[in-house]
């Protein structure tokens, strides 16, 4: 970045010590462009260096104190002049003076509590940056870089089948069932759908994964619905007594992990949408919410173990939960 005036201008620059080890990460933009960044996690140290360099060796550049800062913001689309910070650090750099010659100040932020994943959606934003600044009496000059955070978090200890009973009153009475309410996010969403029950003439059946965006608190709460992804499981009709398997792949979607209450600004929480579409075009369609969590890539082999073994234990569990009382499903009352 550039300031001019004075006939002295400079290009500010902040480096990372680690830039060249550092994995990076794509991150979706506010105009839904992906860039990389570097990652971080919660807890990790962020260090560098500002480097200045003067356009004009033989001029000076004085300033009212440069300084850094590392901060992380919830921003409000509907509210975009009020910047919510929820980590604010500031190391000071140099006191008031002036700058005579090219040079580079170094900076470590220590441990880092980064409580909250980066995340840019349909209504809020939530980013992690550094911001370089050099003070001066009529513009300062500021130079910001972003950096990106995953949550990451260990294996659920409770994490039960679920099991429901849907219908509608002597039209449709179904079944189903997933092996799991949480899943991390290159999980298979494993299930069966039991037909007990038809007599409505479907055509067409699917699961779709919804996202649903909740900002704001009171009166001023707005929510988005998003449909990530799209699963057809039947298309024909379904006889009574029939059984059709579900398994659904996460990896190939952009889903994040579920976020609730974060910084009571906004959640991020997903579904299972089951739908059905009979030949008259009705839709019948039943949610379930789901969790999602980010597994590391690199877990220690004590970790895998207990992971492991956990899966083993669920996984010979006989048990798939306490049916529910059968519920209606989400339309008009069927037709004979």
């Amino acid at each position: 970045m550039s300031f001019f005036g004075f006939g002295q201008s400079v290009e500010v620059e902040i480096v990372l010590s680690d830039a060249e080890s550092r994995k990076r990460a794509e991150h979706k933009t506010e105009d839904g462009k992906k860039e990389k960044y570097f990652l971080f996690y919660d807890g990790e140290t962020v260090s560098g260096k500002v480097s200045l360099a003067l356009k004009h060796p033989n001029k000076r550049l004085e300033h009212q104190g440069i300084k850094i800062e590392f901060i992380g913001q919830i921003e409000l689309y509907y509210d975009r002049g009020n910047h919510h910070e929820f980590v604010s650090l500031v190391k000071d750099l140099a006191r008031p003076g002036e700058i005579t010659q090219s040079q580079a100040f170094d900076f470590e932020f220590t441990h880092v509590e980064k409580p909250y994943e980066s995340y840019t959606g349909q209504n809020v934003k939530l980013r992690y940056f550094l911001r370089a600044t050099i003070s001066r009496r009529l513009n300062d000059v500021v130079k910001e870089m972003d950096i990106v955070v995953h949550t990451l978090s260990t294996y659920p200890e409770l994490n039960s089948s679920i099991k429901m009973e849907v219908g509608i009153e002597d039209c449709l009475h179904i079944e189903f069932e997933y092996n799991k309410s949480k899943y991390h996010l290159k999980d298979v969403i494993v299930g069966k759908i039991y037909f007990l029950l038809v007599r409505i003439k479907i055509k067409h059946m699917e699961i779709d994964i919804i996202k649903r965006e909740t900002t704001g608190t009171g009166p001023n709460v707005y929510h988005e619905n998003d449909t990530i992804a799209k699963y057809e499981i039947m298309d024909g009709a379904p006889v009574r007594g029939e059984s059709i398997p579900i398994r659904l792949f996460l990896a190939g979607y952009e889903l994040t992990p579920t976020m609730r209450d974060i910084n009571k600004k906004f959640s991020v929480r997903y579904y299972l949408n089951l739908v059905l579409i009979d030949e008259e075009e009705r839709r019948y369609f039943k949610q379930q919410e789901v969790v999602l969590w980010r597994k590391g890539d690199i877990v220690r082999k004590s970790m895998s173990h207990q992971a492991a073994i956990a899966s083993q234990r669920f996984e010979g569990t006989t048990s798939l939960g306490e049916v529910r009382t059968p519920s209606q499903l989400s339309d008009n009352n069927c037709r004979q």
